[in-house]
C-alpha cells in the first residue's frame, strides 16, 4: 500500500497556482508529509514575493515548504528533483515555460507518468475552497499491481473522507468469442458474461477481504469494453471525484500496449487522476 510521505507540486507563476497550491497544500496535511514546490525558471523577488503571499493566505502548512529555483526542460527538473528529493507522490498542474502554458496533459503527462519514480496525481479541477471528495472510482484490473492500487484507494479515501468507492474491472471483449446472430447465440453470450463477472468479482473479492470496508459503500462495476476508455468513461458517466490506476509496466511488451489504455484517460482526463507507484 503506497504511502506518501514527501509531495512534489510544481509551481507555476499561472492563473491556477492559487487553487494548485492550496489543493497541493490540503493534501500534504492530510497525509502528514512534507511539501516541496519546484519552479521551472528563474527566480526574481517578485516572485518568491507573490508565493509568500499566496502562502500567507493559504491554509498553515503542518511543515514548512521547501522551496527549489531550476533552470531546465520541465521533464527533466520535475523528474531530477523526484529522485533527488526522494518524493513519493507528484502533484501536475500547470507549469510555465517562455512565457507559455504547457499543462501536464498528453505527451508531457505520458512522459512524467512513465519515468516519475513516485505517484502522480493529475489536478484538472483545483479548487481553493476545499470541494469534498464524494466518488472514488479505482481500477480492478487482472494484474499483480492492482491490490496495492485498490488498498492504496481505501487509505486515500478514509484521509479524504470518502466514503463512496467503486471498484471496475475492464473486460476485454476478446474473452467473449462468440459470434451472437440469433436468441441461442445471445443466451450463450450472455451466460459466458456472467461466467466471467462471477469470477472476476471472486478475485476482487479476494482483495477486499484484506480490507476494512465497513464505513464505505462499496459498488464493485464489471465493464466488456476497451481498457482505459470504458474506466475514464466510466468516472465522467458517474460524475467521480477521483480515478485512481495502476501506473504503467516497465517490461517491454505492457510497454507497447499500455500507451493505448491510458491515452484514452489523458487525451480528454474526465477527472482528477492518480496514478499509484
Amino acid at each position: 500500500m503506497q504511502t506518501f510521505k514527501k509531495i512534489l507540486i510544481g509551481i507555476a507563476f499561472s492563473p491556477n497556482l492559487k487553487a494548485n497550491l492550496f489543493e497541493a497544500i490540503r493534501i500534504s496535511n492530510m497525509f502528514g508529509a512534507e511539501l516541496v514546490g519546484v519552479h521551472v525558471g528563474d527566480k526574481s523577488p517578485e516572485k518568491e514575493k507573490q508565493l509568500q503571499q499566496l502562502l500567507n493566505e493559504a491554509p498553515k502548512l503542518d511543515a514548512p515548504l521547501k522551496t527549489i529555483w531550476q533552470k531546465g526542460k520541465p521533464v527533466e527538473v520535475i523528474l531530477k528533483t523526484c529522485f533527488k528529493e526522494a518524493i513519493n507522490l507528484l502533484i501536475l498542474g500547470a507549469l510555465q515555460k517562455e512565457n507559455l502554458y504547457k499543462y501536464y496533459v498528453g505527451s508531457i503527462a505520458r512522459e512524467l507518468t512513465r519515468k516519475a519514480p513516485c505517484s502522480v496525481l493529475l489536478l484538472i479541477k483545483p479548487s481553493i475552497n476545499r470541494v469534498p471528495c464524494k466518488h472514488i472510482v479505482v481500477n480492478g484490473l487482472k494484474d499483480d499491481r492492482t491490490k496495492d492500487t485498490i488498498k492504496t484507494a481505501f487509505k486515500i479515501g478514509n484521509n479524504l473522507d470518502c466514503k463512496r468507492i467503486t471498484i471496475v474491472e475492464e473486460i476485454n471483449k476478446t474473452e467473449l468469442d462468440i459470434k451472437v446472430n440469433d436468441d441461442n447465440s445471445l443466451r450463450r453470450a450472455n451466460i459466458a458474461k456472467e461466467r466471467i463477472k462471477k469470477r472476476e468479482d471472486l478475485r476482487v473479492e479476494k482483495i477486499l477481504s484484506e480490507i476494512d470496508c465497513k464505513d464505505t459503500t462499496l459498488k464493485i462495476q464489471s465493464i466488456f469494453g476497451q481498457r482505459g476508455y470504458s474506466i475514464g468513461h466510466y468516472a465522467k458517466v458517474k460524475r467521480a471525484d477521483l480515478l485512481i490506476m495502476n501506473a504503467p509496466s516497465k517490461t517491454r511488451l505492457i510497454d507497447r500496449i499500455f500507451p493505448h489504455d491510458i491515452e484514452y484517460i489523458l487525451s480528454e482526463l474526465p477527472t482528477d487522476l492518480l496514478i499509484v507507484k
